[in-house]
């Protein structure tokens, strides 16, 4: 072949590995972007979806408290103090005695923290010692409360102990709690309960998560059943009336035990009693959204491959950020060195 020719296919195999690595350079590095986008999408798609799957053993009981002119509906306080709904555990003390009321509760919730009638755990009891001052009450002494409610009871739940509403002086209009009340008590009495006792067929379902007491005319709904929740000893386990504050209050709150199930695929399976609804984890929750479950926490970069770390080992890491590696440059400097070879023979 003459010196032109061989110069004319030179040119045409530089020309065409130039091209080569042109495209290989264009497709390493969308390739690359790609995989960030495509890595951290997949890891918003799978919150999203895990957020939406969330299940518990039973949903929250949704029944919104009686409005003026139902049946229910009693009175509310002129400075927007309080307001009441009838409660068929309503009871005056006869003799009557003084003006001291009040009332004791039970609020159940499922295992994210939402009321509950307690239909995942029939033939299951909650009683709650009383003191000799509620003897004459029909629902105390003890008081007993029986799961499911919707089934022993014609108002299953009957107050609004939790939650704030702009419209209502109390609550957040949603009913939450059982509840057994008492009036007639003399104004310098004492009201005392015992700690909760859980029986029945699904005990080891439920766990005490502790006692919220008000005592001397507190009306006070804005706490959370679950961290304003006290031991039993350091809510009181009982007060005693005054003049000036004859009105007390004490809920226990329970809890179904366990963890929220994020699985979509086995809603029904239950696992091991923990702490994560109390107050140390939902404090947590709102910075670490999820850390335990390995998806939304720190350990869930790693796992998907969003870790710095970690990124490398997933091929998202700084290499995939790049442009692709030296084997495509390095064979097509080896090709134009056989073209170079090749044109300056005779």
């Amino acid at each position: 072949m003459s010196h032109n020719g061989r110069t004319v296919v030179v040119l045409g195999v530089l020309v065409v590995l130039a091209g080569v690595l042109t495209a290989a350079l264009f497709v390493g590095g969308t390739a690359a972007v790609g995989s960030d986008d495509a890595s951290s999408g997949d890891a918003l798609e799978t919150n999203a979806v895990q957020s939406s799957t969330t299940t518990v053993s039973e949903p929250a009981a949704e029944m919104p408290v009686p409005e003026p002119g139902d049946e229910y509906y009693e009175a509310a306080a002129p400075d927007g103090s309080w307001i009441s709904y009838i409660n068929p555990r309503d009871e005056y003390r006869s003799p009557y005695l003084g003006d001291g009321s009040g009332k004791i509760c039970v609020t159940l919730l499922n295992e994210a923290g939402e009321p509950i009638v307690g239909e995942s755990v029939p033939n299951t009891t909650a009683t709650v010692p009383t003191g000799d001052e509620l003897e004459w009450h029909s629902g105390a002494d003890p008081m007993v409360v029986e799961y499911s409610l919707t089934d022993n009871y014609d108002r299953p739940l009957d107050a609004d102990q939790f939650g704030t509403n702009a419209e209502l002086p109390q609550g957040d209009g949603y009913m939450d709690s059982h509840c057994i009340e008492m009036h007639g008590q003399p104004e310098d009495g004492t009201i005392e309960y015992g700690e909760v006792e859980i029986d029945g067929d699904h005990a080891d379902d439920i766990e005490v998560a502790g006692y919220i007491q008000q005592a001397h005319e507190a009306w006070d709904s804005d706490v959370d059943p679950l961290e304003d929740a006290e031991s039993y000893e350091e809510a009181g386990g009982g007060w005693t009336y005054k003049t000036d504050g004859s009105h007390g209050q004490a809920v226990v709150v329970l809890q179904l035990a366990g963890e929220v199930d994020d699985s979509s695929d086995e809603p029904e399976e239950r696992t091991e009693s923990t702490t994560e609804n109390s107050s140390e984890s939902n404090e947590s929750s709102e910075d670490d959204a999820g850390d335990d479950d390995g998806v939304n926490g720190d350990d869930a970069a790693g796992d998907n491959g969003t870790d710095d770390d970690d990124s490398s080992d997933n091929g998202t890491g700084d290499d995939a950020d790049g442009l692709p590696g030296f084997g495509v440059s390095a064979a097509v400097v080896a090709l134009a060195a056989i073209a170079v070879a090749v044109s300056r023979r005779p």
